[in-house]
């Protein structure tokens, strides 16, 4: 199978800083450079050729780590699980995850003991907001120690966002179909809004911030669905089959507004 190369132009700008080319171009050559070694061979003979002082930079640097390298112990290789496990989600998730998943579970079992709310299942009363916590423990500033790292690299940005949010439904929406089959609930009541609170996380974390986000929708969902739905024992509109539409225009509009900015979790603010 044919791999398309980056063009000398892009390799020789690369190579003088990138100055002369759009941040696009900066980012896509990073991410080939990763798994392309003729371009990476491309780019060092660039450098050595046209810019000598970077040349000598790396020389130096290397010539005084080489010796210390060669007597440093290596570090024992991770499992092989580990390693496509890293790309999905950081240790930092786990333990949120796991929390979530016993939320679920409570609230399943306070259904089953009819020590719940009465006619409203807790697990359609929650499903909206359980993946937001997840998904703000994927990218929150706070939680995440190498969050400045994880920005930087090429395969940061919406790339990354989807993929530790995909970690998150990955084991939320199991957990909360199960929960839906042994209460009786629709699998779209509960799942159009879980999916509609998770998008416009997203979407509105693209502006402030993903926890942030998360917090204030999580907020508003408490004072205005879950409070007044406990008091009265009621199950309000939008957890009703007639607020289906709803959900799914905002889960359309959230998507939307996630894919127009995209270049909006390349930056650090989105771990605020």
């Amino acid at each position: 199978m044919s791999v398309e190369h980056a063009s000398m132009r892009i390799i020789e700008g690369y190579a003088h800083g990138g100055t002369d080319l759009a941040a696009d171009e900066v980012w896509a050559v990073e991410a080939h450079l990763e798994a392309c070694r003729v371009c990476r061979d491309r780019l060092s003979a660039v450098v050595s050729a046209g810019v000598p002082a970077m040349a000598s930079l790396v020389d130096t640097v290397w010539s005084g780590l080489e010796p210390q390298l060669a007597v440093t112990a290596t570090m024992p290789r991770g499992r092989r699980w580990s390693a496509p496990l890293s790309r999905w989600m950081t240790p930092t998730m786990v333990p949120w995850l796991a929390m979530v998943v016993g939320v679920t579970l409570l609230a399943l079992l306070l259904d089953l003991s009819d020590t719940g709310s009465g006619e409203v299942s807790l697990v359609l009363l929650l499903a909206p907001v359980l993946p937001v916590l997840g998904v703000a423990a994927s990218w929150s500033r706070g939680l995440d120690p190498a969050y400045e790292l994880t920005a930087s690299v090429p395969r940061a940005g919406l790339y990354l966002v989807l993929r530790r949010t995909a970690s998150v439904l990955g084991v939320v929406v199991p957990v909360l179909l199960v929960g839906g089959w042994v209460t009786g609930v629709m699998v779209a009541q509960w799942l159009l809004p879980c999916l509609a609170f998770t998008s416009t996380t997203l979407a509105l974390g693209g502006v402030v911030g993903v926890t942030r986000a998360a917090v204030v929708l999580s907020t508003v969902w408490a004072g205005m669905v879950v409070a007044p739905t406990l008091a009265t024992s009621r199950t309000t509109f939008a957890l009703q089959t007639d607020g289906l539409p709803a959900w799914g225009l905002i889960l359309a509009i959230g998507i939307g507004v996630v894919i127009a900015r995209r270049g909006a979790y390349t930056v650090l603010g989105a771990h605020r």
